[in-house]
């Protein structure tokens, strides 16, 4: 009787071990660059409390009402699986008493969950790597992880394929005179708007200079400009913030109609965005500052900056390098007859003990030599190690090079270690 087989859930993708080199390679870099700028990795949960992103992210936005997965557990508590991270971060800052009068450079990365119409560069659950800033209000550090983000491109080979695009939304009060003169503004122009901008309207206007819809950008252009209503402080640090990223030969297009979809963010935002790609899957990395969140869910009133990256879409744009062989196997060790795998078993081990360094396969099947050696190949092994009866009575084993146009050795089993060691000094 055929049994049906269970699929993963749309927008839930597997990444397999041919794929995940790519990804490998990406999160060493990840690693390497938040090391050198002096950033911790932190570890958060997967579910938080719903509350906690209504709170934060905004009870109008679409993530809250219509991307969150939320259910009550057995206890009656709502839940979600979280749709982004900076509000968990700002949760566990104030949870263990990190952010008052504290300076924290934080990193993480892990998936996300939003329930969306899956498509290329978007899915259920998806990657995300972030980085975010407490305790600091200048715009050095805004123009700190801007450079980071550059230096990113730069080492994987992506800087000519992203433009930056930068905005301030000045302060709170700022944000919310604007958002009256924005709602008076398309109010005059209501016929024109799609259904989804009508809705926004009466939620949060700010996000209808958002849309892609093409119908819509004439009027979008038309609307009143967001920097014409910063305040003297807001409008000096963005002043500031253009000056050091000139300073740096960051170059840059200060975008007035770029939004973020969450209610936390005021003055600085920026996205990299691809360059050959248009419409709302063209950003790459997106930020902000948030200097009112943390206050907002009980904490000290605390300066803050963030961006995060989707590591899907990352991934999709690296170079053709990143994914080529997986990296290369030191030793897989072929046996011949039951007798001789009991005796590579423990062969095996010992090579662990003395070359901690190197990687080892046993092949563990009862394959003829032929097909282990197929294998051996397909694992880019260095070396094969063959035993049979023949070498068991002998105490000898034999030595492949499979990199190297190099006769195979026969040697004793005692001297193993020193064959290999030298073997690998020779290249």
């Amino acid at each position: 009787m055929m049994v049906d087989k269970i699929q993963a859930i749309r927008g839930m993708n597997d990444i397999l071990p041919d794929q995940l080199t790519v990804w490998q390679k990406l999160e060493a870099v990840l690693r390497a660059i938040t090391q050198r700028y002096g950033y911790q990795e932190i570890r958060l949960p997967i579910l938080e409390k719903t509350e906690l992103f209504r709170r934060c992210i905004g009870c109008v936005t679409d993530i809250v009402e219509k991307e969150m997965y939320t259910f009550l557990d057995r206890n009656g508590d709502s839940l979600s699986l979280r749709p982004e991270a900076t509000a968990a971060c700002v949760r566990s800052g104030i949870e263990h008493g990190l952010l008052y009068n504290q300076i924290q450079r934080w990193w993480y990365s892990g998936p996300m969950f939003r329930y969306e119409r899956p498509q290329k560069g978007r899915y259920r659950q998806f990657h995300q790597f972030g980085v975010e800033v407490f305790g600091l209000a200048q715009p050095d550090i805004d123009a700190e992880l801007i450079l980071m983000t550059a230096r990113l491109w730069s080492e994987l080979g992506l800087r000519h394929r992203l433009t930056l695009e930068i905005n301030s939304l000045g302060s709170m009060a700022t944000r919310e005179a604007y958002k009256k003169e924005l709602i008076t503004y398309f109010s005059q122009h209501q016929a024109q708007l799609d259904a989804d901008s009508q809705r926004r309207l009466q939620t949060n206007a700010l996000r209808i200079l958002d849309s892609k819809n093409p119908a819509l950008q004439d009027l979008i252009r038309g609307a009143p400009c967001i920097l014409d209503f910063l305040d003297e402080d807001s409008k000096q640090h963005f002043v500031t913030l253009q000056a050091l990223l000139q300073d740096a030969n960051i170059c840059f297009n200060v975008n007035p109609r770029l939004v973020r979809g969450l209610d936390y963010y005021n003055r600085t935002i920026f996205e990299w965005i691809m360059l050959e790609t248009q419409g709302a899957q063209n950003a790459v990395c997106s930020g902000g500052r948030y200097d009112n969140l943390v206050e907002q869910l009980g904490g000290h009133s605390t300066p803050a900056i963030g961006f995060a990256i989707g590591l899907e879409r990352l991934t999709s744009l690296l170079p053709l390098d990143y994914s080529t062989k997986a990296p290369m196997l030191d030793i897989y060790f072929i046996s011949i007859g039951e007798l001789a795998r009991r005796h590579a078993l423990i062969i095996a081990e010992h090579l662990r003990d003395q070359l901690p360094h190197l990687s080892v396969v046993l092949d563990c099947s009862d394959a003829g030599v032929k097909s282990q050696c197929r294998r051996a190949d397909k694992h880019n092994a260095r070396f094969a190690l063959i035993l049979g009866f023949n070498e068991i009575k002998s105490d000898t084993i034999v030595l492949k090079h499979l990199q190297r146009e190099k006769p195979q050795e026969i040697c004793l089993q005692a001297e193993l270690i020193q064959k290999i060691t030298e073997a690998l000094a020779q290249g």
